[in-house]
């Protein structure tokens, strides 16, 4: 990937590189690089080729991008991508990047989340959710008209899965399929609204400089139900993806959202459904570590990894579920 990042640089007018070119961390589909040059320091990010091969990926991109200026308009505190002769996306030799002037600061250790960060987090997601919009309702991505049905079974039968993921799949197909269907039930109840809406807004995509949050990776800003995407946040800020809930954490989170955003919506308990969104990102992974999405070996690595860390945390979502959503009616009464 870094051969790409001199042709960038060129391409981009951004000087000359004066240090070495240094991977950076963290990125679960994405390759992010830091490079110093003449002109200052940049971040820049390798879109990864699977994904950009998607029939809609460019689509969809442009559309981030123009939400991108929303939140920038806005004021949010947004880390945008830089333009280039009009244009935020570079492209080299079939190759896509986003190049972004390097940020300091520090992204939250998952398992040191405080109640502070939590409701500044829920704040700035009540921010976007009330930047004014004129489209219809079914334009959210939580739109229950056509939902995804996964079959997780059928990787059980592919050769390129690890039988270690096998297994686990095997043991829990039927917890798989009963979180389809509260997803599902989730997704069919929730309210007629729209909003913009960022569901990649959790504590790996906001950094913290003297206490100020600064939002990163904007890719998946879009359209979408307010409600499902506060929920699924909320909870993933109050440790699911660790699988150490905290109730604190969670009220916190709400806290701060309904200080800036309040469309009504209290029935949070009734679509608890909406956190097993997950399911989509197993389905993915499992492509991933079956071969399907491509025949890297990293990215099978990768894949296997995430499919197992996500199956759990989806069985840790089931075990606390009844919990959850007692608190939820108890805050919400």
């Amino acid at each position: 990937m870094t051969g790409f990042i001199p042709r960038v640089i060129e391409q981009c007018a951004l000087g000359k590189i004066t240090g070495e070119i240094q991977s950076v961390p963290g990125g679960l589909l994405h390759g992010m690089f830091r490079v110093e040059t003449s002109r200052g320091v940049f971040a820049v990010k390798h879109l990864n080729p699977q994904v950009m091969a998607r029939p809609d990926a460019h689509k969809n991109y442009a559309r981030a991008e123009t939400l991108e200026a929303r939140l920038e308009k806005a004021g949010l505190p947004v880390i945008a991508a830089l333009s280039f002769g009009g244009k935020k996306m570079v492209e080299v030799d079939g190759n896509f990047f986003y190049v972004f002037r390097w940020q300091i600061g520090k992204i939250t250790d998952w398992d040191c989340i405080s109640e502070s960060r939590c409701r500044i987090a829920g704040a700035l997601l009540g921010r976007i959710h009330e930047i004014p919009v004129d489209v219809p309702a079914d334009s959210a991505q939580e739109n229950p008209g056509n939902p995804p049905c996964y079959d997780f079974g059928a990787y059980i039968k592919m050769e390129k899965i690890a039988p270690h993921i096998k297994t686990l799949l095997s043991d829990n197909l039927t917890l798989l399929s009963a979180a389809q269907e509260k997803l599902d039930a989730a997704r069919a109840a929730l309210p007629p609204l729209v909003c913009i809406t960022d569901s990649d807004l959790d504590p790996k995509n906001v950094m913290w400089d003297n206490g100020n949050p600064h939002i990163i990776d904007l890719e998946c800003l879009d359209y979408g139900n307010p409600a499902a995407t506060a929920l699924v946040l909320a909870l993933q800020w109050a440790g699911t993806v660790t699988m150490d809930f905290r109730r604190e954490n969670l009220a916190a989170f709400f806290h701060g959202y309904f200080s800036e955003h309040d469309d009504g919506f209290r029935a949070y308990d009734r679509i608890f459904g909406a956190a097993y969104n997950w399911l989509g990102w197993l389905d993915y992974n499992l492509s991933r570590a079956s071969g399907t999405a491509g025949e890297d070996a990293a990215e099978q690595k990768t894949g296997a990894l995430e499919a197992e860390r996500t199956i759990r945390r989806i069985a840790y979502l089931s075990g606390i579920e009844d919990e959850v959503r007692q608190v939820l009616r108890n805050w919400f009464r």
